[in-house]
Formats: C-alpha cells, sequence, structure tokens
C-alpha cells in the first residue's frame, strides 16, 4: 500500500475498518467489491485517491463510472495520469481526459458544477498534446495544446491553465512572445495564491530572467509557495525552495522574514484538512541539506526583518489596460470535493452531445 501522502479526509470521512476490510478485499483477489449504491461507490473512491490508496480507489471509481457518475471519470484519469502511482497509464488518462471535454464542452461555465473539471480536463489534455503521447501515436502539437490552454483559460477560468498560458508568453512557443504580459499573468496568478506561479517567479526573481533580479522577495515567494503547494507539485517547488535557500545569504534571510509574514498572509492558501483521524501525517518527507550541510528549513519569522514594501507585482508591472484579456480571472485551481459538493455534481444526466 502506498503511504506516500497522508489520509485525506476533505468531509469524505473513510473509516479505518472500511479502508481494511478493502485492502484485504483487494488483496485477497476479491472478484467484486459491492457498493450500498453508485454515489457511495464515487465517495469512498474518492476519499481513498486523496489519501493516495489508488488501489481502492480504481474499482469504486470504476463502479461509479460505470454508473454515469460524471466525477468517476475525472479522478481514474487524475490516477492513470500520476506519475508517482503504481497505476500510471497515460494512454487511458488521455482517452477519459478527452472523453470528459468532448461530452461536456457545452455546459455553462458559470452555473454548472462540472466545469471546473471540464476546464482542468482540457488544461491535461493540452499537456499530452504539447509533447506527443507515442503509445497512441499521438504526434506533439503545441498550436492545438494552445487551443486547449485558450479554451480552459477563457471559458471556464482554469488557474493552471492560465499559469501555462503565462509561461508561452515568455518564451515565445505557440504563442506571440510578450514578455509583459507572461510576467503580468504570473503576478496576478501569485497574488491569487497559485503555489505553481508563486514558485515559477521566484525562480525568475532569483536569476533575474525577465525581470531585474530581486533575492529577497524571490526568497520570501517560494517560501510562501512551499506553504501553498498541493501535494502533486511540492516536489519541483521544494526543489526551488532549497536552491534558493541555499543561495541565500543571512542579510537576504532577513530580509525575507519581514516579506514573509506580510505575503503568507495577503497570497497565501490554507492547506486543506489531510486528517481527521488524530493518527497524523502518514508522510515521510525528505530532509534536504545544503551543499555545505545546514539543514533546509522555513524562513524563521520575526520583528527584525525588513517590512514588506510592495505588492507582488511590483516585478511585474500590470500590460496597457487595452492590452488586457477581455475575461477577467477567477481562480481556485485545488479540486478536492467534500461529500456536499460531490452530491451538488449532476452526474447521472446524459451530456448534451447524447440528448
Amino acid at each position: 500500500m502506498r503511504i506516500s501522502r497522508p489520509l485525506a479526509t476533505s468531509g469524505l470521512k473513510v473509516s479505518l475498518l472500511t479502508l481494511t476490510l478493502a485492502v484485504s478485499a483487494v488483496g485477497a483477489g476479491a472478484g467484486t467489491i459491492a457498493f450500498t449504491t453508485v454515489r457511495d461507490a464515487l465517495k469512498q473512491g474518492v476519499s481513498a485517491y486523496q489519501g493516495g490508496y489508488y488501489e481502492i480507489a480504481i474499482p469504486a471509481l470504476e463502479h461509479a463510472a460505470a454508473g454515469k457518475e460524471f466525477l468517476a471519470e475525472y479522478y481514474l484519469a487524475r490516477i492513470y495520469a500520476d506519475n508517482s502511482g503504481p497505476a500510471t497509464d497515460h494512454a487511458k488518462a488521455y482517452m477519459l481526459f478527452q472523453k470528459i471535454a468532448d461530452e461536456y464542452a457545452d455546459v455553462d461555465p458559470d452555473d454548472d458544477p462540472r466545469a471546473v473539471y471540464v476546464g482542468k480536463s482540457l488544461t491535461a489534455l493540452a499537456s499530452y498534446v504539447r509533447q506527443g503521447l507515442p503509445e497512441i501515436g499521438l504526434v506533439a502539437n503545441v498550436d492545438q495544446a494552445v487551443l486547449y490552454l485558450r479554451n480552459a483559460s477563457s471559458t471556464f477560468n482554469d488557474e493552471d491553465a492560465q499559469f501555462e498560458i503565462a509561461k508561452l508568453q515568455l518564451r515565445g512557443e505557440g504563442v506571440d512572445a510578450d514578455e509583459a504580459m507572461g510576467r503580468h499573468w504570473l503576478s496576478v496568478l501569485s497574488e491569487q495564491g497559485h503555489a505553481g506561479a508563486q514558485a515559477f517567479l521566484a525562480d525568475l526573481l532569483w536569476r533575474g530572467k525577465y525581470m531585474p533580479p530581486d533575492k529577497p522577495r524571490a526568497l520570501a515567494l517560494i517560501a510562501v509557495a512551499v506553504e501553498n503547494a498541493p501535494l502533486q507539485d511540492r516536489l519541483w517547488i521544494e526543489d526551488i525552495y532549497q536552491n534558493i535557500f541555499c543561495g541565500s545569504g543571512e542579510g537576504i534571510r532577513r530580509q525575507a522574514t519581514g516579506i514573509v509574514a506580510e505575503w503568507g498572509n495577503r497570497y497565501g492558501r490554507k492547506p486543506e484538512a489531510r486528517d481527521g483521524t488524530g493518527l497524523g501525517s502518514l508522510t515521510a518527507a525528505p530532509v534536504r541539506t545544503c551543499q555545505n550541510g545546514e539543514q533546509v528549513g522555513p524562513l524563521k519569522l520575526g520583528d527584525d526583518g525588513a517590512r514588506f514594501d510592495g505588492a507582488i507585482e511590483a516585478a511585474a508591472p500590470s500590460p496597457p489596460a487595452a492590452a488586457r484579456p477581455v475575461n477577467s480571472f477567477s481562480y481556485g485551481s485545488s479540486v478536492t470535493p467534500t461529500a456536499r459538493e460531490i452530491d451538488a455534481v449532476v452526474p447521472t444526466e446524459a451530456p448534451r452531445g447524447d440528448r
């Protein structure tokens, strides 16, 4: 059993007895696992997914998907797309994301709770199309990837798509190069608490790429990003933090502490509750050290650090009003539904294309 993630509850509590029985059944090669209802299978599958128990999640989600539960296919795709999991199958993930994007392309992005998952499916498709998937003969196509990202960004307000577009604008890959716009949207996303954008912007500030270097702010911003990081992004974000932390002298760290105290409150996202059992986290995080043997740890907050003297956008001035996208952005990329939110999705309704 994988224990690389803490046991997630997020309102979808699975008792230890239920988990034990399910693991025993799977381990014994049981042919069929009975569920009270299709919706019960979905809730158990999503809860097991959030806890990292993919071997329990897959049969529950497959049962729910067979019963036309919308979220089941999405979370199956997430499991198959996870490179760190035991069930990685990118061909299956691609096909499921494509199915969701095709069948639910016309959902109302303002009123339909399924819309956020359609946007995330489009963003996932963009990643596959951009890189290609040889096992199913999918050839890399940056232009098509950009179309997926623009749809996810503008129609479904998916902040991960907005993050990817910002990076493409900096590099001029698949879109016209526009460093000012790329910096601007990295700043906007960072202010909204997007950990990936915060880490990416911190790295640019540290290296002085696309903008003047600002090492104290780089360290402060990456420290906030680490606190905001979802599980699937923690590794690469912590890699950037280690590089910046180890390269910072005491002067830079002292300046950064005051900034972190301010930015952590303004641009942080409260971590989701992952453990309601009282057992504590099951995650065993590696101990990171600098080349000099110093252990990498969080910045120590105190009153002696330099105070916050500007917003994140100081590193990325806003573009002229005429250059801004018409659609305003709304954010919230972390999708871990509670039981009430699962019930709010209308999974048994046929997709519009099937009516």
